[in-house]
């Protein structure tokens, strides 16, 4: 994937601000991989919802003049959500943990997806450290809770979604698309719209 705060080969996207964040995660055109850092999964994901339903919400995330800020979650997130949902003793590959992801569902997908869209502000790293315990309105039509926890000398960044059972996702990578009305937070979870098992 392009380092966060990278800008285009003609530098015009991220001088108007208007990059998408889907831009971002195409760059890397690697297939499923050994990389549990980048968005192969995630890719695959949104790319299957738009090919089933262009018309689909997801397709925010293609239009960089529209502000959002969006959790993405890595590879790794789900693999860990695969296996917590199929109750398996190991990390499923990349190529597992996108077939049983999209096993349940395009409209699943979707759902699942756009929960992790807060549309309408693009919420910074800064901004976020003065928005402790603020209750994010996604584009699913759920809430998720951000909670900033100080631990010097590092800041933490967490999620709460609608699963009580399961471990909240922590934000481990910040401002992903700088400088653009659409920027992003790496998250080590799959946030969940539902309480699952």
């Amino acid at each position: 994937m392009a380092s966060p705060a990278s800008a285009d080969t003609t530098g015009k996207a991220a001088a108007k601000g208007d990059k998408s964040l889907a831009s971002v995660l195409l760059a890397d055109k690697g297939k499923f991989d050994h990389n549990s850092k980048d968005f192969d999964v995630l890719r695959s994901a949104v790319l299957a919802v738009l090919k089933e339903k262009p018309k689909s919400p997801v397709g925010v995330l293609t239009k960089g003049d529209t502000a959002l800020t969006a959790f993405l979650p890595n590879d790794h997130a789900f693999r860990v959500l695969v296996k917590d949902i199929t109750k398996a003793h190991k990390l499923p590959s990349e190529k597992a943990a996108f077939k049983a992801v999209a096993g349940l569902g395009i409209d699943t997908v979707e759902t699942v997806l756009l929960y992790h869209v807060v549309p309408g502000a693009t919420l910074s790293s800064k901004a976020a450290l003065k928005s402790d315990d603020a209750v994010l309105k996604t584009a699913q039509g759920g809430t998720v809770k951000l909670n900033v926890s100080l631990r010097y000398p590092k800041v933490g960044f967490h999620l709460i979604d609608a699963d009580k059972s399961d471990k909240n996702a922590r934000v481990i990578g910040v401002d992903v698309n700088k400088g653009n009305k659409q920027i992003g937070h790496v998250v080590d979870r799959v946030l969940r719209p539902v309480d699952l098992p």
